[in-house]
């Protein structure tokens, strides 16, 4: 399991590959195989989703949506932060950190 500690805006996160997603009226419904369990994202989390399709650092993520919602730049990386680490205790994406870290 995954702590929030060990997850930054200089880890590089991507989807899983043990898993498949679908968009449900903007929002994701995914299913991790491994685990047979289903998780839910609302449209915020489902924008998160799709640019995490691609390996990139969470500080690109959140800057992308600083860029697209009107949100406060501390709650953006916290929440930001808060549901990578769940989702990559779901086992729903993969957090690599940059050499060094």
């Amino acid at each position: 399991m995954i702590a929030l500690e060990s997850v930054s805006l200089d880890s590089i996160v991507v989807a899983a590959p043990d898993q498949v997603s679908s968009e449900l009226g903007g929002e994701v419904v995914i299913l991790n195989l491994k685990a047979g369990v289903y998780h839910g994202l609302d449209a915020t989390g489902a924008r998160i989703w799709e640019l995490i399709q691609e390996p990139r650092t969470l500080g690109e993520v959140r800057d992308t949506l600083l860029s697209e919602y009107d949100v406060e730049p501390d709650r953006c990386e916290r929440d930001l932060l808060e549901l990578i680490a769940s989702m990559a205790a779901a086992g729903l994406v993969d957090v690599q950190h940059k050499p060094g870290e």
